[in-house]
């Protein structure tokens, strides 16, 4: 993205004589360290009688009041651009910033220093100092930044240094462009295996959740806007008091959704290698890769939000994976902790979201939560849950037998449930997931048998 400005200094609606108080205001050490010198020379002068002294004195007062008046007359027109590349980094990852100054002016410029203002979690705040600028020039300057930190970090305002030959006077302007870096979470490629049952749709899956072929479906929807009204349902209309339509016939995708529990009390530590970092970056990961598989997916936390929150019932459209790639991870790139207690809210954003493959990734679970995840499993195809224990995250020891007794509640309801220990790489999890589920497949087919 590229932002062009001028300073404000340039503007002609500054006032002269706020401009000349800025301009005294911008006098160095050494210019005040002059002036003061000048002004005891002129008053020692005038005690002693001595018209030498007194030259030398309003000498050295003169020089930075010249200085000052030389840069607060001093009329150039400077553009400047940033670029950066590219907007939307992974954690640990580093972003250039291309800064372009232009002298648009018909003079050239004197010495100047560029300085662009920087988050310091982004590093040190980037210097450039530059010699003369010919009317018309242009100098090209570039840093790097990088965060540990997810988060959105702006970059600006641009600011300009303007200083005399003798040091005595430097004065800054300002520009008003901004641009934003978005540090979203590291993700890991995932392996391509098969998480039986996984959804309904084009994907991996093999049922479908509307019908492919025949007459519409019979169960309506609310109007919205754009709809066609030949598709009212009007018996529908009457029983329930709104506009109703008849649903088109569409065929629906392989479905995922990602559970993330983001509460303050289920995380403990805090930091890029803490257990709560880790939930986001495997959210990140598994929304990434399922939409690589096709399918459509969404990111549900336990404040009941979701996203996208539009389109197909809140599911982002795999057709469109990079943009949808990019609204998800831009919601995990300022992901904080909740201050809610439960997971109710989400299980309520769940119910009714048909079936599809649901992947959870919890924090500490007390015996009410887990048994409340437990019947989250509902009519999903497969729901798998890798489980936390931030305790061990900050000790570094084993998991706990508390976290056992939950994970044995969430297998007895059909979960495919693992214990993430310290340190675990979601892949091997990934992989231990899908043979975890083609066990209990091939165990179930073996009753049946």
């Amino acid at each position: 993205m590229e932002a062009a400005a001028a300073p404000d200094g340039q503007r002609g609606g500054e006032d002269d004589r706020g401009g000349l108080r800025t301009a005294l205001g911008g006098l160095t050490t050494r210019g005040r360290s002059f002036l003061a010198a000048g002004v005891a020379a002129a008053a020692c002068a005038y005690v002693l009688g001595q018209a030498d002294l007194l030259r030398v004195g309003l000498l050295l007062a003169a020089l930075p009041l010249l200085c000052v008046l030389v840069l607060h007359r001093t009329r150039y027109r400077v553009a400047t651009s940033r670029r950066l590349t590219p907007q939307r980094v992974e954690a640990a990852t580093e972003a250039r910033v291309q800064l372009r100054m232009e002298n648009v002016s018909k003079l050239p410029t004197g010495l100047l220093m560029l300085q662009d203002h920087v988050p310091y979690t982004l590093g040190p705040r980037p210097r450039f100092v530059l010699d003369r600028v010919e009317a018309g020039g242009r100098r090209e300057v570039s840093y790097r930044v990088r965060s540990d930190l997810r988060g959105r970090f702006p970059l600006g305002p641009l600011q300009l240094r303007l200083g005399d030959p003798f040091g005595m006077c430097e004065l800054t302007r300002s520009f008003h462009a901004h641009d934003t870096l978005t540090v979203v979470p590291r993700t890991e490629p995932l392996p391509p295996v098969k998480l039986t049952g996984e959804a309904s749709g084009h994907g991996d899956g093999q049922q479908r959740a509307l019908a492919l072929s025949g007459d519409d479906d019979i169960i309506p929807r609310a109007y919205r806007h754009g709809d066609d009204l030949r598709r009212v349902h009007w018996r529908s209309t009457a029983r329930y008091g709104e506009l109703m339509v008849r649903r088109e016939e569409q065929p629906q995708r392989a479905r995922c959704t990602v559970l993330l529990d983001t509460r303050g009390i289920a995380y403990q530590g805090s930091g890029p290698d803490s257990a709560f970092e880790w939930a986001v970056s495997g959210a990140a990961s598994s929304l990434v890769h399922m939409l690589e598989r096709g399918y459509a997916v969404r990111l549900v936390t336990d404040t009941g939000s979701c996203v996208p929150g539009e389109g197909s019932e809140g599911f982002a459209a795999a057709q469109d994976a990079a943009e949808s790639a990019g609204l998800l991870m831009d919601t995990l790139a300022v992901v904080d902790h909740s201050e809610g207690a439960g997971l109710s809210r989400a299980s309520d954003a769940l119910r009714g979201g048909g079936e599809g493959l649901l992947l959870a990734f919890l924090g500490d679970l007390d015996e009410e939560q887990a048994a409340l995840t437990a019947r989250m499993r509902g009519r999903t195809g497969a729901a798998v849950a890798f489980v936390l224990d931030s305790g061990s995250w900050l000790t570094g020891g084993a998991v706990t037998g508390a976290v056992e007794e939950r994970l044995r509640l969430l297998r007895e309801a059909g979960w495919t449930a693992l214990a993430v220990p310290p340190g675990a790489r979601l892949p091997e999890l990934w992989r231990t997931a899908a043979g975890m589920r083609a066990e209990s497949a091939a165990d179930t087919y073996g009753g049946w048998a």
